[in-house]
């Protein structure tokens, strides 16, 4: 009996606890939503739901990740409060958009009201000279060094070729497997295509050491952000040591070759267009980016390479598995290229992978299903007014991508992999409602070299083999992947 009272006493305390923790809570919030009523004037505050103390509606927004419609979080709270809704995720009050045009402004940045806004774990990871955290002059100027380089006409003709060389022989190696994973293959194909572009490694130990490394950096972007010994952001960070030693010895010696020669051709690679920072200016040449700057940033844009790229690059081989019409569409494409290739002895170049027009359909069509970036995170500097909606100064806001593609007021039946729809989509890159890449300054300056490569993938998968797919589900949390990663049994054609 008098266990049973000292029981019941501490659960009164903690019951009292939580009451009164709840009712601070709620103090609060309700204060913020007067400050926010008094801010608005003319224009309408966010409306929305706290949800509970400190959690807020994270579980309901997780959980809906891992359903096959992960944007229902989105849609529910859009039907009650409108396409501009607050909520609180993550331990983070959030304004989300799932407006087009809103969506557009966040992009655009005009006025400089917003910086970038990412969760602590990624933060961490990549430090706080990341490309993806810079803001401002250093990032545009970054961004546009990398842009250049990757739109010439050499590099487009010589990167034509080498992704062809390293699909080939990725596919060669198919030959004798009954089972191949397609997720596992994209990915060494993928990886290998951007570490040569961004350091000139080749296939090799160098090139194994450096994917391993890169593997265990990158399982910490999402997680705990907890640095003690054993956990998986310490072992990220001890990875990311370990990679930096290596870039950066890279980018030593290829800091003195430069040195020793007065000549200045094109660059080979992201190394070459990072250290030489072109422009000849006094100022340019006093702030020429220093070299731990550039390492951890060519780590980061290896990313692409181990993530987006080769997701869509499944997901591609995966839509057209559930589409057999699409799949002959794009069979009979790709053949009917090849042959003219054959017949004329001409080697295939950027101009006719990219003007394949239902393959780069299909892949438009990817990438709007897959939503591979559903989102994109900013905090605003201060109070906001667009369209006349209010976001309140340090206010954290989610432009929802997958929200956009996913609306049946842009996309009839949106979760149709259909690719004719895009016949009828003029424009579609500088589309409002089509932003797999992101938009404004922030724009993917590889979003052409992703399109070639998933492009040239296709070609010769299809072209060189036939297969038969067993059943696998898309994961779509914490980031998107195949449950099983794709495997298919393969038929090679014999010509």
């Amino acid at each position: 009996m008098e266990c049973f009272s000292s029981e019941s006493c501490a659960f009164v305390v903690l019951l009292l606890s939580f009451l009164c923790f709840y009712k601070l809570w709620m103090m609060k919030r309700k204060k913020e939503d007067e400050r926010l009523k008094k801010n608005g004037e003319e224009f309408i505050v966010p409306k929305g739901n706290w949800g509970w103390p400190l959690i807020g509606e994270t579980l309901e927004f997780i959980a809906c990740g891992y359903t096959s419609k992960p944007v229902t979080f989105m849609e529910k709270r859009k039907s009650l409060y409108g396409d501009v809704f607050r909520t609180h995720i993550l331990g983070k009050a959030v304004i989300v958009s799932t407006d087009p045009d809103v969506n557009k402004m966040i992009l655009q940045n005009h006025g400089g009201a917003f910086i970038p806004c990412y969760p602590k774990s990624i933060t961490e990871l990549l430090g706080k000279s990341s490309i993806l955290q810079m803001n401002g002059p250093l990032h545009k100027r970054v961004h546009s060094l990398i842009g250049v380089f990757l739109k010439s006409p050499q590099f487009k003709a010589r990167i034509t070729r080498d992704i062809e060389n390293v699909i080939r022989l990725a596919l060669s190696a198919w030959n004798g497997s009954n089972q191949v994973y397609v997720q596992d293959e994209t990915k060494k194909i993928t990886f290998e295509i951007l570490v040569q572009v961004l350091l000139s490694i080749g296939p090799g130990e160098e090139m194994k050491l450096l994917k391993r490394e890169f593997e265990e950096f990158i399982k910490g972007l999402i997680c705990l952000p907890i640095k003690l010994p054993g956990t998986r952001l310490y072992k990220s960070l001890k990875a990311k040591k370990r990679l930096l030693e290596m870039v950066s010895k890279i980018i030593e010696e290829r800091k003195k070759a430069m040195e020793k020669t007065e000549e200045k051709g094109l660059p080979d690679d992201a190394i070459d267009v990072l250290l030489r920072d072109v422009g000849e200016s006094d100022e340019m040449q006093q702030h020429r980016l220093p070299p731990d700057f550039i390492s951890g940033n060519i780590i980061e844009m290896m990313i692409p390479g181990e993530e987006t790229v080769p997701t869509a690059m499944t997901l591609a081989v995966k839509f057209l598995i559930d589409n057999p019409i699409a799949l002959a569409h794009l069979v009979e494409e790709n053949v009917e290229l090849k042959k003219k290739k054959d017949q004329s002895g001409e080697e295939y170049s950027w101009s006719d992978y990219m003007s394949l027009p239902f393959t780069q359909n299909v892949i438009s069509e990817t990438l709007r299903l897959a939503n591979i970036i559903n989102a994109v995170w900013r905090k605003a500097l201060k109070d906001v007014k667009i369209k006349g909606y209010l976001i309140p100064k340090g206010w954290c806001v989610l432009a929802s991508l997958s929200s956009v593609h996913m609306d049946e007021t842009n996309y009839e039946n949106p979760y149709e992999f259909d690719p004719w729809r895009w016949k009828n989509i003029s424009n579609a890159a500088s589309s409002n409602t089509f932003t797999p890449f992101g938009g404004g300054q922030r724009l993917c300056p590889g979003l052409e070299l992703s399109r070639l490569e998933i492009s040239i993938f296709l070609h010769h998968l299809v072209t060189t083999y036939r297969w038969a797919a067993e059943k696998d589900e898309i994961i779509y949390f914490p980031t998107v992947r195949m449950k099983r990663k794709l495997p298919i049994t393969i038929m090679p054609l014999h010509q």
